[in-house]
């Protein structure tokens, strides 16, 4: 049996201001040609479909373009909600997409109420436990939020999403081929710096143990890295399917190609798939900027120029977009004398709430209980959950 599983391709990111979706379009078009050309009996998705909880109707129609062609080419397919993603918009469209031959989960659930998916496909029996994004402030009970400290709050997070996934390996069938699909952070991935801080941080992190050894294979979402974690099982992310933010500088891009038969673990081949707008850094004094500027003057994929000043320069940004408009992030660094090398440039793109909310009172001097700050989590969770 061959499938393929990929993940993360935020639909609808912008960067910058620049909409990647045409990017990721392409990358679509590139899978559902290798789908044909190994005739794979099912495609995995496993979170952040989109990037957004309420996506751009242009972002919509590539996603369901992509399942009606998968459909015609009688491939099915399942997909589960990312933390980009809205539960809720998935498993109301459930009904619809099936029409198209796809199994769409939003919310998390045990194998009794649909957690598990059986397909019969050509080449035998395919079995998926089937686990999206399961948000803290959903799976724990309001009265563990308020009743119990932040050590035992994790602890239950952590203790019933590893009874979920223990709970839908049970259904697994000895004649089938048993594929376990999720989307969460598990310790020790190699993260890219693009991923939402929040929920990759140590609430959300389980422990590889946390996975059932009887899968014969785990296909993960939410890390935009391709990579193996070390694990009994053959547990794999595989990565966005463009390089999402400055933070995937250099990286290849792809999904993963499975092949797998009943009672064995699987083989799996990383698939890379062409990079038509690769990202790139460029940092230099400003004293070489127009070197720089002529050397990238035709570059393909979007750059970010950091730029060691010894005073902040007016009017820096329009001189580097007037040679190169595909410049979408233009950082000046001051230094302090001419030998002091070109810092560091830190990422921006990803911001961490809870941390900035500290740090704000902190830099006034200003202690927060840990009342208040449970209070302000809460709070961007839920909020952060609502559609804009």
């Amino acid at each position: 049996m061959r499938l393929i599983h990929t993940s993360d391709w935020h639909l609808g990111r912008k960067l910058k201001g620049v909409d990647r979706t045409p990017e990721i379009a392409l990358a679509l078009e590139e899978i559902l040609k290798y789908a044909k050309e190994y005739e794979v009996d099912a495609v995995l998705i496993s979170g952040d479909i989109f990037d957004v909880p309420n996506p751009t109707t242009d972002a919509e129609r590539i996603a369901y373009d992509f399942f009606y062609k998968l459909n015609q080419l009688s491939i099915p397919s399942v997909a589960i909600a990312g933390n980009h993603d809205s539960a809720n918009r998935i498993d109301s469209l459930a009904h619809l997409l099936s029409l198209a031959g796809v199994r769409a989960l939003g919310r998390p659930r045990i194998a009794e109420e649909g957690g598990v998916v059986n397909i019969d496909t050509a080449n035998g029996k395919l079995c998926i436990g089937a686990m999206p994004f399961a948000s803290e402030r959903k799976l724990l009970a309001a009265e563990d939020v308020w009743n119990k400290d932040a050590l035992e709050q994790r602890n239950d997070y952590k203790t019933t999403v590893t009874y979920v996934l223990q709970n839908l390996a049970s259904a697994f069938k000895t004649d089938a081929v048993n594929v376990m699909m999720a989307h969460m952070t598990i310790e020790g991935a190699k993260f890219t710096g693009s991923e939402a801080a929040f929920y990759s941080g140590d609430v959300y992190s389980l422990s590889g143990q946390s996975i059932p050894s009887e899968c014969q294979y785990v296909g993960l979402g939410h890390i935009h890295r391709p990579q193996q974690i070390p694990n009994a099982a053959p547990t794999y992310y595989a990565g966005s399917v463009i390089q999402v933010d400055f933070g995937e500088v250099g990286e290849e891009k792809g999904f993963n190609l499975i092949e797998v038969e009943t009672g064995r673990p699987a083989k799996v081949q990383f698939q890379p798939l062409t990079c038509h707008k690769p990202l790139k850094r460029v940092e230099c004094h400003l004293e070489q900027l127009d070197e720089h500027l002529e050397a990238h003057r035709d570059y393909e994929g979007y750059l970010k120029f950091a730029i060691a000043v010894d005073t902040p320069p007016i009017g820096l940004a329009d001189r580097v977009r007037k040679v190169c408009p595909q410049a979408v992030m233009i950082e000046p660094k001051l230094i302090v004398n001419e030998s002091a090398q070109a810092p560091e440039p830190k990422d921006y793109d990803r911001f961490d709430p809870i941390t900035e909310f500290q740090k704000f009172y902190s830099d006034r001097e200003k202690n927060l209980s840990p009342e208040v700050i449970t209070a302000f989590k809460e709070l961007y969770m839920e909020f952060s959950e609502v559609p804009a």
